[in-house]
Parts: structure tokens; sequence; C-alpha cells
């Protein structure tokens, strides 16, 4: 259960709890209490790094909330002291375990090497088109060390990483067909032109008929037809332009499977209507 204020309220846990003035320095002195015999104040004072003043005013504050009593000629926690402790100490553990993992820290990592790399040179870091490459030079927002040999196009594994790669997010550009049009030939070629000039690195199509029709306006180019949303969310995050074929009564269906939480930012554009329904122009 949350501890509350006098006023009903309920107190922050967690990280925001450390921040409330004086957080830390309770949390810390109720730790010395139950971990070790302590009968003056100047020995909590000597462990924290803080004035004997500091401590005693840390000690009332917690005798006030009930966490904390003098028994026996010793400062020691209540068993709600206790409770208290442990439940804050877990919180702390819970919380910082899911920023870590938010956070993918890394002690080496692999990346395709865009030029000659030689054991031991300085490399940059960075994505690109989704990948992650390195090249010569120290010169970059991220940076490491090749731990060995690599020629261009090959896996070269970088060490004693320094910095952040920066991630720049790519739109999702939604193009919708009307269900009318979906079999003109002039669709087709509607569509092969749009999708020649956007040059997207993934093209994805949503629904049987967009699929066929995406097949048959470009059969040189590879198409996502599973998890679409889940792919193009994916590679947006790693700056990677997307373009989802869709036709219009499937429009809504689709933006839903990217959920309230998602963060890609979705363009609807219709695709430019065809002449005339049914003819190449």
């Amino acid at each position: 259960m949350p501890e509350r204020t006098p006023e009903g309220k309920s107190r922050p846990g967690g990280l925001n709890a450390l921040r409330r003035g004086g957080g830390a320095s309770e949390l810390l002195f109720l730790y010395e209490c139950t971990t070790r015999e302590v009968g003056q104040l100047r020995a909590v004072a000597d462990a924290l790094g803080l004035s004997v003043q500091a401590v005693s005013h840390t000690y009332r504050a917690l005798a006030r909330r009930g966490l904390v009593q003098v028994s026996g000629g010793r400062y020691r926690p209540t068993v709600r002291g206790v409770d208290y402790l442990h439940a804050r100490l877990v919180e702390l553990e819970e919380e910082l375990a899911d920023r870590l993992e938010r956070l993918h820290i890394v002690a080496t990592t692999r990346a395709v090497a865009r030029a000659p790399i030689v054991a031991g040179e300085a490399v940059a870091l960075a994505v690109e088109d989704g990948w992650l490459v390195a090249r010569p030079g120290a010169s970059g927002a991220s940076r490491g060390v090749a731990r060995g040999p690599a020629r261009r196009g090959e896996l070269v594994e970088v060490e004693r990483l320094s910095g952040i790669v920066p991630l720049r997010p790519a739109p999702v550009e939604l193009l919708t067909v009307r269900d009318a049009e979906l079999g003109a030939a002039a669709t087709r070629v509607a569509l092969r032109s749009a999708l020649a000039r956007r040059g997207s690195s993934l093209l994805a199509a949503h629904g049987l008929e967009a699929q066929h029709l995406v097949l048959a306006a470009v059969p040189e180019r590879t198409v996502q037809r599973f998890g679409v949303a889940a792919s193009v969310e994916e590679a947006s995050s790693l700056g990677v332009r997307c373009t989802v074929v869709v036709l219009e009564r499937d429009l809504p269906r689709l933006i839903a499977r990217f959920g309230e939480q998602s963060r890609v930012r979705l363009e609807v554009t219709p695709l430019r209507r065809a002449r005339r329904a049914g003819r190449s122009p």
C-alpha cells in the first residue's frame, strides 16, 4: 500500500520519492538503522556524509510518520518502517530495471563496415536505412574501436562504445486506393509511377486486394504482406521510409492496428485517380 501524507494524499514512490526534499536521506537513514546497530546519530551522519543536524532533522521527520524510534538506546526502524524500506527499495529496483532496459546499454556491438577497417581503428557509428554502419574515424555522435579488421560490406565488431546513435524516426505513408478503381489498368500504371517517385525502402500492402494490386504494378519489388503495422512501426523507428498501399475501405482497420500508444507519424495520401477506369493512359 502506498504511504499517505497527513492530508490523505499518496506519497510518490520510486525515483520520484527521492526528488522530494530529504527523500533520499530518509531512505538511507532507515537502511543504516536496519542493517547495523546505531547508537548515535553521528555514526549515521558520517556514513551518509551529512551533518549531525541534518541527520537529526531526518530522524524527526521519520519518527513523526511512525517509521523509526529509539529503543534500548538504539535507533531502530519500526515494523512499519521496515515495510516502508523494503517497498521503496523494490520500487526503485523495478523502476531502474525498466529504465535500463529502455536504454539498451551494450558494451560491444556489430555493424556493417562502409569502408575497409583495420583492427584497433576508431570508428563512427550511425544508422542508415535501418542498418547500423561503421566508418573509419572518431567524429560522430557514437564512436567505438574496431575489435578486428573488416572489408567493406562485412560485419565488424566494435567495442569501447561511447555516445548515442541518433535515430530520426521516419513517417509512414499510407497510400490509399479507391475501391472502384482497383481493377483498372490505369490504376496499376498510376501506382507504379507513384512508387517510383517515392523510393521508399520498405513497401507494404495491407489486405489481399492491395497485395494483388502492388504485385501487379511492381512485380520486381519486395512487398511486406504480413504483420504490416508491426513491420513498418519498427522500420520507421529506425529512420526507414515506408509506404503502405491500402484500400480506402480498409484504412480505418489498418490505422487501428497501430494502437493508441504508437508513436508512428502516419501520413495518408490518396493515389492519384486514374483518368479512365479500365483503360491505360
